[in-house]
């Protein structure tokens, strides 16, 4: 029986897992199921109305650190992920990779494409209400949860700083540290705002971390059928 399952593993199932795990590799790999599991839980407590108590008392504790000058400095933070500067980002982005590198302008485009289309229809299935336990600075519309100022964040910002990190290896560990206080200032300042829960932050990030994975290493798999 073992040497059935080991024969059916080596032949039918490692050979395709295989260029996966060799791009993420089996850390990256692990982290990606964590997620997985973590979300698929998250999803099902939200899609049953469960109340988060660490949600409200987070926000007020987060609160009473408000003030005039933070406020300022919260509402330049955010306005990184709003739709109009997002939009600038990914058409100069685009325009500079297309020159010499299209096949990584494909693949950006379609995980920024991609990150706005889940966060759309997600934000569609849960429909979960946005806090109110103070008058935020900002007005927002849409449903609460996933962020998307979370998840767009990381895809577009994420990308970028593989792709700076990846020509630019020297400066690899400078570049994804500044991309990652960049993305969770961002995900702060909506907390702080008070237009977000932190259970809508947490999906953001895991829904977006899961979606540039997937586009980094469609083109990581692009890269190595080429060469």
């Amino acid at each position: 029986m073992i040497r059935k399952i080991s024969a059916f593993w080596l032949e039918r199932i490692h050979p395709r897992l295989a260029p996966l795990i060799a791009t993420i590799g089996t850390v990256g790999l692990a982290i990606c199921l964590l997620i997985i599991l973590g979300l698929a839980w998250l999803f099902q407590e939200v899609l049953e109305r469960e109340a988060f108590a660490f949600d409200t008392s987070w926000l007020l504790w987060l609160h009473q650190f408000a003030n005039p000058s933070l406020d300022i400095v919260m509402l330049t933070i955010t306005r990184l992920g709003n739709p109009e500067v997002v939009v600038i980002v990914v058409i100069a982005t685009l325009v500079i990779l297309w020159r010499r590198y299209r096949q990584e302008a494909k693949i950006f485009a379609i995980a920024c494409l991609g990150a706005l289309i889940l966060n759309t229809e997600l934000k569609l299935v849960f429909e979960k209400i946005r806090p109110q336990l103070w008058t935020a600075p900002i007005s927002e519309r849409s449903y609460s949860f996933p962020s998307g100022h979370a998840l767009g964040s990381l895809v577009l910002y994420g990308f970028i700083a593989y792709l700076l990190a990846t020509n630019y290896s020297q400066f690899s560990y400078l570049i994804y540290s500044l991309a990652g206080i960049l993305i969770a200032a961002i995900g702060l300042s909506r907390l702080y705002l008070g237009v977000h829960w932190p259970t809508d932050i947490i999906a953001g990030y895991g829904v977006g971390f899961l979606w540039l994975i997937f586009c980094i290493t469609m083109l990581e798999l692009q890269k190595m059928r080429r060469v």
